[in-house]
């Protein structure tokens, strides 16, 4: 016999603490993206003001370190295809934060450089990635932190090489 009993009214769901993954946790790839899209949340969050664009504060960082770097080396260090890195270029120069100039080696190919105010807000948007970051990696020792850049570089290069 069925039952004719109305259905009770039930309280809001209770959070739960942690979502399976499901065979999802056994691929670093996701785990990576998932720790990686939560640090670029926060990262974004934490530069509201400044409106930058995704790809911008990377891209920067990589020609600062790598002065004269050509158009496609930056695409190809940063991941990005090359019609975007020309847009993040183009913003770069729109803020004064860097500037192409001709390549004396090929006068086809502009290298890139940063400016003195490009510099200033590395300082500044380094110094944000560091506080972003350093809730997060509080949770590791200093070895298990060189540890991590090892295997994660290790990682890139493997990956790199398969290419």
């Amino acid at each position: 016999m069925a039952s004719t009993s109305t259905p009770q009214p039930r309280g809001p769901e209770p959070e739960r603490s942690e979502v399976a993954l499901g065979r999802l946790g056994d691929f670093v790839g996701f785990r990576l993206r998932r720790v990686q899209n939560q640090l670029s949340r926060k990262f974004a969050a934490a530069n509201a003001d400044l409106g930058l664009r995704s790809g911008l504060f990377s891209s920067l960082a990589i020609v600062a370190a790598n002065p004269g770097i050509s158009q496609s080396e930056l695409s190809g260090a940063v991941g990005l295809d090359k019609s975007v890195t020309v847009t993040i270029i183009d913003e770069l120069e729109k803020y004064g934060w860097a500037e192409r100039r001709r390549s004396a080696e090929d006068r086809r190919r502009h290298a890139l450089y940063v400016t003195p105010e490009g510099d200033r807000q590395l300082d500044r948007l380094f110094a944000r990635m560091e506080e972003v970051e350093g809730a997060v990696l509080h949770q590791l020792s200093d070895a298990e932190h060189q540890m991590l850049n090892d295997v994660l570089d290790r990682m890139y290069d493997a990956v790199v090489r398969e290419l």
